[in-house]
């Protein structure tokens, strides 16, 4: 697996240019597809379905990151390799792009909920653990890639659902963090290079 650094920025700036251009669209009001989805939802958050994924969404979102952030904080005082810190800085810079940006779209909620809306920082978290996660797969296990890789995408996509089910964030919202989070996770990596020259090689 072969990327050089260049190609980490123009992946970012390419992802970043999408995740601006969604977030100015979506920010006044919501697509089609967003608002046939929230209200073939209407009202789910308070049936069953959503009583048991109001305490899922709490696994699938900020705890993960801090979960995983604290493992690396471990293993780095452990082995005292550079690759872990760098990966924490990759970690934190994805993990509060959605925090960070917020203010900037001003997005309201698809019902009355505190903060606003795009993009959404549960799914932002899940996807970032997951970005960072496949890095350390590249680093130290490359055989387990394609299989953190898959878990993680399947995680991203309940977050999502589940978020989406809660009534509490559109369909796009969830469709900009993924691309937030490539998008910042890309240029981190190109800047800090986390993953080791036989995985990624530098260009200066």
């Amino acid at each position: 697996m072969t990327i050089t650094r260049t190609r980490w920025f123009v992946m970012g700036l390419v992802l970043l240019g999408a995740f601006i251009a969604l977030g100015i669209f979506v920010a006044v009001h919501p697509t089609t597809l967003d608002s046939a989805i929230a209200n073939a939802l209407h009202g789910e958050y308070e049936q069953p379905l959503g009583k048991v994924v109001a305490w899922l969404t709490d696994l699938f979102g900020p705890v993960m990151p801090y979960a995983f952030a604290l493992g690396l904080i471990v293993q780095g005082l452990r082995k005292r390799d550079p690759l872990y810190p760098k990966l924490l800085g990759v970690l934190a810079l994805t993990g509060y792009t959605s925090t960070i940006v917020k203010p900037m779209f001003d997005r309201a909620r698809p019902r009355e909920y505190p903060d606003l809306s795009y993009p959404s920082g549960h799914v932002g978290s899940v996807a970032s653990t997951g970005f960072v996660a496949v890095l350390l797969c590249v680093a130290v296990a490359p055989h387990l890639v394609k299989r953190i890789a898959a878990l993680f995408v399947a995680a991203t996509v309940l977050s999502a659902a589940f978020r989406i089910i809660l009534g509490v964030h559109w369909f796009t919202d969830t469709v900009g963090a993924v691309l937030g989070v490539l998008s910042v996770g890309s240029l981190a990596a190109g800047a800090l290079q986390p993953v080791p020259a036989e995985g990624v090689t530098s260009q200066e």
